[in-house]
């Protein structure tokens, strides 16, 4: 099929380049959750927890308003006993702090520990570190794009629908 074959109106070669992006795309995010896993399971056994823990506390440290252990199941993607028993290991290991704020009791807040969080700064330093060493090595608009792309990946991820346990 020529250019004036392709309702897009691009060539063979413009559409092989687009699936070889895609897939050096595929490759690099694989190869950096890769890398981000092997830290987050190193993290998880040097605490005790389990790597599902770890991402929980990722998610109680990110979210923008204290999170219930509903919201933190839907996030998971987990049943509410795996929760509970993620909830209690945390709980236990002193990185998370359950607080019920509200005239309802039944209304339950997660809190990432100071303390514990301090442990978890000081172990993904390097983490920060090469990060930052990646901007520094990169233009402003190369950042920006990047940016804007990993928020649309996000975005599109979120979106995705996949099994709930």
């Amino acid at each position: 099929m020529d250019s004036a074959d392709d309702p897009r109106g691009g060539s063979n070669a413009d559409a092989a380049a687009g699936v070889s992006e895609l897939q050096a795309v595929a490759v690099e995010l694989r190869r950096m959750n890769s890398e981000v896993n092997r830290l987050i399971h190193a993290f998880a056994h040097a605490q005790g927890l389990h790597a599902t823990d770890v991402h929980a506390l990722g998610a109680i440290l990110d979210a923008e308003t204290p999170l219930t252990p509903g919201r933190l199941r839907e996030h998971l993607g987990l049943t509410s006993g795996a929760v509970t028993a993620c909830l209690d290991r945390l709980e236990r290991s002193g990185h998370i702090r359950r607080a019920r704020e509200s005239a309802d009791r039944r209304v339950v807040h997660l809190y990432y520990e100071p303390a514990a969080k301090a442990v978890a700064r000081s172990f993904f330093m390097p983490l920060a570190q090469a990060a930052a060493g990646a901007c520094s090595a990169s233009e402003p608009e190369e950042l920006e794009a990047a940016l804007r792309f990993l928020g649309r990946m996000n975005g599109e991820l979120v979106r995705m629908q996949v099994p709930r346990r």
